[in-house]
């Protein structure tokens, strides 16, 4: 937050080519890629889009993973543009089956890219990327994945994993304000880039590419996010990358071990994300009016469900920013939450069942 608040460099300069250079390395160790990591000035849905458009011509046929509300939008995104998108459609709160990706790309053997999200954060659930890039490598297509609720969560590799195209946010697990986008491509997703007949201008990749090797952008950055970003890369550095992600999995597992001791069901059972937690909620329980209650009158918030989940889920999100007392106050708010609209729980056990999975990371006596 100092480091966003500080004077504002003039992109043009030689202090601000240090820091993206800085920044550049830093992206690249976070991605696992040796390619560079694009820096846009957007949210999320914007790279997303860019990923369509700098990839793909009119007329060409896509796969889209449509687990979520966030795989829905590859699919919109695709139409958008004249793309054609053909639904690997999944039950809500399920990861898709790498068979059914297979029986999907036969079926459209033509398919140019198969898009999906690494954590349907809609769901809370987790797709198996490093299957589908297997699939993917055997056959000419490209796989896009949409890893904003994912990249700094767990360990996703794309150079290691096979991954083509990767995405994140400034406001997932790098702990920033919403308003950067970044995306990597591997040498073939470069390679379709020069293919690409679709239109652009301002999420053009190739330009933005042309402005890291000068060390600088094509466009006018968001530079105090920017500044931002270089601390958070830096913290994240030197509490480890694999400290991070087993962090992330704690957080977690405690979070689901609070439901599960509450007596509630979890949304995505068989393949939960380290992002998110999405717990079903009572029948008796109308979860908009309990999400309204958390953050109005007790000061937490949370997140609730879209379209058919809306007032059927309540999402407690532990990523980026969060350690044990984050989880430990969501839980306890929840339970007197819960209690307050007649909820039978009791109070406490969340509390509980989630303090006996943090204690793992309690650090060691001197």
């Amino acid at each position: 937050m100092a480091a966003m608040a500080g004077p504002v460099i003039h992109h043009r300069t030689p202090a601000f080519a240090a820091v993206l250079a800085e920044v550049q390395e830093g992206l690249r160790e976070l991605f696992g890629t040796t390619q560079d990591v694009l820096v846009l000035a957007a949210s999320g849905t914007g790279a997303m889009e860019g990923a369509v458009t700098n990839l793909l011509s009119p007329g060409d046929e896509a796969i889209v993973v449509n687990g979520g509300k966030f795989g829905e939008r590859w699919t919109k995104i695709c139409q958008a543009y004249g793309v054609r998108p053909h639904e690997v459609v999944v039950e809500w709160g399920r990861a898709v089956r790498p068979e059914m990706v297979a029986e999907a790309l036969d079926a459209v053997p033509a398919a140019r890219a198969v898009f999906v999200q690494a954590s349907e954060t809609s769901t809370c659930a987790l797709h198996p990327v490093p299957a589908l890039a297997e699939l993917c490598r055997r056959r000419d297509t490209l796989l896009v994945v949409d890893g904003i609720t994912a990249v700094g969560v767990i360990d996703l590799p794309m150079d290691r994993s096979g991954i083509d195209v990767l995405i994140t946010g400034s406001q997932k697990a790098l702990m920033l304000p919403p308003g950067l986008a970044f995306v990597a491509l591997s040498p073939r997703a470069w390679a379709a880039t020069e293919q690409s007949r679709l239109p652009r201008f301002y999420f053009d990749f190739r330009r933005e590419r042309r402005g890291i090797a000068e060390r600088s952008t094509a466009w006018t950055p968001a530079i105090s996010l920017i500044n931002g970003l270089r601390i958070a890369l830096t913290m994240l550095k030197a509490e480890g990358w694999q400290n991070v992600y087993a962090r992330h999995d704690r957080l977690a597992r405690a979070t689901r071990a609070a439901a599960t001791a509450l007596g509630f069901r979890l949304l995505a059972p068989e393949s939960p994300s380290p992002a998110a937690t999405a717990i079903l909620l009572p029948e008796t329980i109308d979860g908009s009016a309990l999400f309204r209650y958390l953050r109005d009158r007790m000061g937490v918030t949370f997140a609730g469900g879209q379209d058919a989940l809306k007032g059927k889920i309540i999402r407690l999100a532990h990523l980026g920013y969060v350690d044990a007392f984050d989880v430990v106050v969501a839980i306890a708010a929840l339970e007197l939450a819960l209690h307050h609209f007649g909820a039978r729980v009791e109070l406490g056990r969340g509390v509980g069942a989630a303090e006996a999975v943090l204690a793992e990371g309690l650090p060691p006596r001197t």
